[in-house]
């Protein structure tokens, strides 16, 4: 979606998308363009805003001109791009060399970690409407501190602090947890499952394992700025599918498995982050027959996976470990502060796995493991759980009604934690607005590979049950319109 108040111009917009989908070499060499007037229709500009903008990609020689038949995608134009990039890094090569202390540092882009960052070092004491998991106050609980006395006393401590722990997880953890995916339809043993420091940590391990720098992988998009990001860092190249109402977009996704033999796909298939979406079972079944076919993995990052339906859709269940990975964690719902997560893969990838598990972090926490397992025995978890969805089903109503009531749509049916909402104004600047009264927004460019401007943000349906905030919000909507 072209923004009119965005930093960039609706023409440059229009140029950089379509510079986007020759890159990705979605519009092959020889491609016609729409026609000009057809371009304007479809994008809702004004004729003049596409001559400006195919204008860019003739100076860029993306494209070329043929006399009373249109604009043409060149046969040079990716190497175009290609060879631009390179001369980009070369610059970047022969500048001064940065002080030694910086010189291991990525530059991620900063956007990518800023919500993080706000969880850490809130500029207010208010609600943040951006926030990625749920408020502290939520998460409380009698039962956790009780779990970790359990183990802290005597010989237990003894045996758990004077020693490292079991490389692939503590063994009542992994057992616990290979229930749990039982439940689930999830046909996993505790022989196939990893503990990690967190689901992000599960997600690294992989990538570490299964790819190298120069990889092409497909994301979901739009998708989480951080595993842009993270992938990025580790040098490789990202190829963002669309994500509708029942999953990814099959066309782009295999489009992209003919010209780019991708290694791997990443996919939130339960309340996926930000749309909400739950994959149906039928684009399941049609994705794993392009992964059997095109040789690709499928991480399945089930973060969400403690307040969805036992009974959605899951890729893992219906693939039986064979082509895919299941990531899940537990810092949603219980404890962010343990950092456990775990990953369940299949056999033959389970050495490799752990091995890269081994020369990061060597083992993981045993103490908070065990205390975990507990918790998940003992049906502490499962009850808390209940609990929590109740809870978020009371505020996602107040947090609909208010959305409404500000003036906003929503892009997606609101379920889960967030809310995918559409403002009717570029969402980066309102976020730089809002950040001067004290909130932190997610905005839809932030969910973009490309950063592409939008309308749309996330929400919290937990922090957005204050009036205040949406009135804040409206005001400045209003003056930006």
């Amino acid at each position: 979606m072209l923004v009119k108040a965005a930093s960039q111009s609706l023409a440059e917009q229009l140029a950089g998308r379509f510079a986007e989908r020759i890159r990705s070499r979605l519009l092959a060499p020889g491609t016609r363009l729409p026609s000009v007037r057809q371009c304007a229709q479809q994008q809702g500009v004004s004729p003049s805003t596409v001559v400006a903008a195919y204008d860019r990609l003739l100076a860029q020689g993306l494209v070329e001109a043929q006399r009373h038949r249109g604009f043409y995608i060149r046969n040079q134009a990716v190497t175009l791009l290609e060879q631009a990039q390179a001369a980009i890094d070369s610059a970047v090569t022969t500048e001064p060399p940065i002080p030694a202390a910086d010189s291991n540092l990525r530059h991620v882009p900063v956007d990518a970690t800023a919500l993080i960052r706000g969880m850490f070092h809130s500029s207010s004491g208010q609600p943040q409407p951006g926030m990625g998991a749920f408020p502290p106050d939520w998460l409380e609980t009698s039962f956790m501190s009780a779990a970790v006395r359990r183990f802290c006393s005597g010989a237990e401590l003894k045996a758990l602090s004077l020693h490292y722990g079991e490389p692939a997880g503590d063994a009542s953890l992994r057992q616990a947890l290979a229930g749990r995916l039982n439940a689930l339809g999830i046909a996993a043993t505790a022989q196939q499952i990893i503990t990690t420091v967190g689901a992000t940590h599960a997600l690294d391990i992989i990538s570490r394992t299964l790819l190298h720098a120069g990889d092409y992988v497909m994301v979901e998009e739009p998708g989480w700025a951080v595993e842009f990001a993270r992938l990025d860092a580790l040098g490789m190249r990202i190829l963002p599918v669309p994500r509708g109402p029942n999953g990814p977009d099959l066309a782009v996704l295999a489009r992209y498995c003919e010209l780019h033999h991708p290694k791997l796909f990443v996919s939130v298939s339960v309340f996926h982050n930000p749309t909400g979406y739950c994959l149906g079972a039928g684009h399941a079944h049609r994705l794993l027959q392009l992964a059997h076919q095109h040789d690709f993995y499928v991480v399945e990052d089930d973060t969400y996976s403690h307040i969805a339906p036992d009974h959605a859709t899951r890729l893992c269940a219906l693939d039986g470990l064979q082509r895919s990975i299941y990531v899940s964690g537990f810092a949603k719902i219980l404890a962010p502060g343990w950092r456990v997560g775990f990953l369940a893969a299949p056999t033959a990838w389970f050495e490799r796995l752990l091995d890269t598990k081994l020369l990061g972090t060597l083992t993981t926490p045993a103490l908070f493991e065990k205390a975990l397992a507990w918790c998940i025995e003992q049906g502490q978890l499962r009850r808390h759980a209940q609990q929590l969805r109740t809870r978020l089903d009371q505020a996602r109503g107040r947090s609909v009604r208010l959305a409404l009531a500000a003036g906003c749509t929503f892009a997606t049916p609101p379920t889960g934690l967030f809310g995918w909402v559409d403002t009717g104004v570029d969402t980066d600047a309102l976020a730089q607005r809002m950040l001067d009264k004290g909130y932190l927004l997610a905005p839809g460019a932030l969910f973009h590979a490309n950063h592409t401007p939008s309308t749309l943000m996330r929400i919290n349906f937990c922090t957005t049950q204050e009036a205040a905030f949406w009135q804040v919000f409206a005001a400045l909507r209003q003056n930006m319109g």
